[in-house]
């Protein structure tokens, strides 16, 4: 028992299935897959790479669009142009993160920099899909994008335990990112011997996605392995410790919507009806085009 409260144990252990999605890129995900359907309010989770791509082989998701939640982009190595039908367009390159509200509705388009398709590279990064809940499926778009010199760090005393504070508060430092709803998104670093403790509210659904090595969790300090993800149970501390190989994974937490979730494809809401509704707009053209200038990069 922790001095903050209870401390979560994993209840749950899933395996990342390896795939291929949008253009034809590689991901492990562990959800959502046909034995779990999502985290709520966490509608997906994938691991892009990583993928080592000679030159003019890598690929990406070319335009499609967005409604209903929101999606967030962390790039761990290689580089990616976006652009989007409200005339947005950039870059996301290592330790970058983008937090999109597709709300009422946006065109995007998310594909390797013209340097990785002439050069070849390393991709590694996640995507996931928060939901939003049903005052908030059409709310205006907005972007988010800090670059990776702009995200909060820190780490415990001895250094063993480092972090990346994407969204929530750890150790004493809080994100810059604003969220609609709650939200813990970090990234975390555990050397052999570290231990480190989080306070996660006990009304938020908590889980923790190991992308390299192993950590150890809770009291009992059960062990996570690469690719593995483990939905945290109750309470409002998450104890973390490195094992002896070290490892790096993801803390994910957040208020479920507690609503009913339709979804297809790249539209989520609360009913059949309004997944007609996004379909009819989109086929319509209420969601716009992405404009294309000239190339860059």
């Amino acid at each position: 028992m922790s001095q903050n409260g209870k401390v979560r144990t994993i209840a749950r252990i899933i395996d990342s299935i390896r795939q291929r999605e949008g253009g034809g890129f590689i991901v492990r995900r562990p959800f959502p897959t046909q034995s779990v359907s999502y985290v709520d309010p966490f509608l997906l989770l994938d691991e892009m790479g990583p993928a080592d791509y000679a030159p003019g082989e890598a690929v990406g998701a070319p335009d499609h669009p967005h409604r209903g939640f929101e999606t967030v982009t962390y790039m761990l190595e290689g580089e990616f142009q976006h652009e989007d039908s409200a005339g947005h367009r950039g870059f996301l390159r290592p330790g970058d993160v983008q937090w999109m509200t597709a709300g009422a509705g946006i065109i995007h388009s998310e594909e390797p920099s013209e340097k990785i398709m002439r050069e070849g590279g390393r991709v590694h990064g996640f995507q996931i899909w928060v939901n939003l809940p049903s005052q908030l499926k059409m709310t205006q778009p907005r972007y988010q994008e800090v670059p990776g010199s702009g995200i909060p760090t820190a780490q415990t005393e001895d250094g063993l335990a480092r972090v990346r504070v994407i969204a929530g508060e750890a150790l004493g430092v809080r994100a810059v990112i604003e969220t609609h709803i709650p939200i813990v998104y970090q990234d975390w670093t555990l050397s052999p011997g570290a231990s480190a403790s989080v306070i996660v509210p006990q009304e938020q659904n908590a889980m923790i996605y190991v992308f390299e090595g192993s950590v150890a969790v809770g009291d009992r300090q059960n062990v996570l392995e690469d690719g593995q993800l483990g939905v945290l149970g109750l309470g409002d501390t998450v104890q973390l410790f490195g094992t002896q190989t070290g490892g790096r994974m993801l803390l994910l937490a957040g208020v479920p919507t507690s609503e009913p979730v339709a979804r297809y494809g790249p539209f989520v809401m609360n009913t059949v009806e309004e997944l007609q509704t996004a379909f009819n707009d989109y086929q319509s053209g209420k969601m716009g085009e992405i404009t294309r200038g000239a190339k860059y990069g």
